[in-house]
């Protein structure tokens, strides 16, 4: 028993009831993510002892050998950079994939998925910060391609997800999550056929109550639940 994690995790679930009342959301709203990345399989239970459910994981290799071993309604994200070669092999662990950064990836999904008999769900990763060291299309390619993506048959999209700046102030990141909720607004109001915008990833460890504020329904914290790597 690792006490350590079960009071990290009272500690993050209660800054996101705060973050929530400050708003006046539900907690209900907020999915917690647990980054498990790197993390020891006696960790992930730990954690599932507590109550936790959801697990994000950044390589493919290491869903696959966690996923067999956590109990059945544990449900893994995919949330790091997913190479379109790893696209088969992920897909019958995901309930969600995260990152999906361009058209070729969502075509890749699409036809690994027809394969396979399954519709995958996925967000579109928006690089909002417009950062040469991320991934994701920006602001103004999303619409355009959530117009193509909507089309594949094996493809729903959920919602769209950032990444926003590392900072040491938090508060540097509001304009970031506050734009994404933004588009993802706009692209709701259009009623775009096979389009969700239900989901909005957003906020980590150092800035997920401030991502809450701003309308996040997932945040995905790591170091705030099993410490740094």
């Amino acid at each position: 028993m690792n006490t350590y994690i079960e009071g990290n995790l009272k500690e993050v679930h209660k800054r996101i009831e705060e973050a929530c009342a400050r708003r006046g959301r539900s907690p209900e709203e907020i999915t917690l993510i647990a980054v498990s990345k790197t993390k020891p399989l006696e960790d992930l239970k730990e954690a599932y002892r507590c109550g936790e459910r959801t697990f994000g994981e950044n390589k493919v290799q290491e869903i696959i050998a966690k996923a067999p071993d956590m109990p059945e309604d544990v449900r893994f994200h995919m949330i790091g950079h997913l190479q379109r070669n790893k696209v088969r092999q992920v897909i019958p662990h995901t309930a969600l994939i995260h990152s999906v950064d361009s058209l070729r990836l969502a075509k890749q999904i699409q036809e690994d998925a027809a394969r396979e008999g399954r519709t995958v769900d996925i967000l579109l990763e928006v690089n909002v910060a417009r950062e040469e060291s991320k991934f994701g299309f920006f602001a103004e390619e999303v619409e355009d391609a959530v117009r193509e993506i909507c089309q594949f048959p094996n493809v729903r999209i959920r919602g769209l997800m950032t990444i926003a700046p590392f900072v040491e102030d938090p508060e540097e990141n509001r304009a970031i999550f506050r734009k994404l909720n933004e588009l993802s607004v706009d692209i709701a109001r259009k009623n775009i056929d096979n389009v969700i915008m239900g989901v909005l990833s957003m906020g980590m460890t150092g800035d997920y109550e401030v991502a809450i504020e701003e309308g996040a329904t997932m945040i995905r914290v790591g170091t705030g639940i099993f410490g740094a790597r």
